[in-house]
């Protein structure tokens, strides 16, 4: 069994893909999932479906929850296992599964072992990226509601994304293959134009194509962004490309 929480969470196995009715089903399993093998304690999971406004008693209505999320888990996937899979221990539940079978958790641990090969292997850490980044069907966490913890980390793991695809892009220069970053690169700065990097990578990119010209069009436009929508300037890392790019000077691998 998997849990998959890069974008619509649903459970799966090789057979079938399980879709969890209900928002605050999504919640708990969600919930579980970022720290599984780890007892979550009843008043978090509260804190987690009503927030300031539990029910009158919550730990009853988080129980009847719990108890109709196995039955589901049951019926729709045949495991007799249903009670080991989620746990119930004086502290609260537990999701019995190995870590790499929750897709977000595996996605960070294949950014983090890239960045060991970022330097000594370039073509591993473009290997372990790609792989991370294809987990991804839409934002993380999409429909487990609006609680802190869910919250939370969708916004790291959004982060973590955004580094992965920095961190391709640098791996991907090493080798030499800028041509083939500028689209998804046009794409990401298109996407999040106030993030310096991606267009940092993208003037490089398109310098090293022979594309200097258009390498500075993105870099005025950028700097228009920021002075307009933030009132600042760009920062040193991109002035200095833009001014290495201005002067047509080789530039590193990256």
């Amino acid at each position: 069994m998997e849990i998959h929480l890069l974008g619509s969470l649903e459970m799966a196995d090789e057979y079938i893909s399980l879709k969890i009715p209900g928002e605050k089903l999504r919640a708990i399993v969600a919930t579980l999932a970022l720290t599984p093998n780890r007892p979550v304690s009843r008043n978090d999971l509260i804190d987690e479906l009503w927030g300031e406004n539990p029910p009158r008693h919550a730990e009853n209505s988080l129980h009847g929850h719990m108890a109709r999320l196995r039955r589901i888990i049951a019926a729709r996937t045949g495991m007799g296992t249903h009670r080991a899979l989620i746990g119930t221990s004086t502290f609260g539940y537990v999701l019995s599964i190995p870590e790499h079978r929750v897709d977000a958790l595996r996605f960070c641990d294949l950014v983090r072992r890239a960045a060991l090969l970022q330097e000594s292997d370039p073509a591993g850490a473009v290997r372990l990226l790609t792989e991370g980044l294809a987990l991804w069907r839409g934002p993380a966490l999409l429909d487990a509601g609006h609680g802190m913890l869910c919250r939370m980390a969708s916004t790291r793991f959004t982060e973590t994304r955004l580094t992965a695809w920095e961190q391709l892009f640098d791996a991907q220069f090493v080798l030499g293959m800028h041509r083939s970053a500028v689209t998804e690169l046009e794409q990401l700065h298109a996407q999040y134009p106030l993030r310096e990097r991606f267009c940092e990578q993208l003037i490089t990119a398109l310098y090293r194509t022979g594309r200097q010209a258009e390498a500075l069009d993105a870099y005025h436009r950028t700097r228009q962004r920021l002075s307009q929508g933030l009132g600042l300037e760009p920062g040193h890392a991109l002035r200095a490309r833009f001014q290495e790019i201005l002067r047509q000077e080789p530039l590193g691998s990256r």
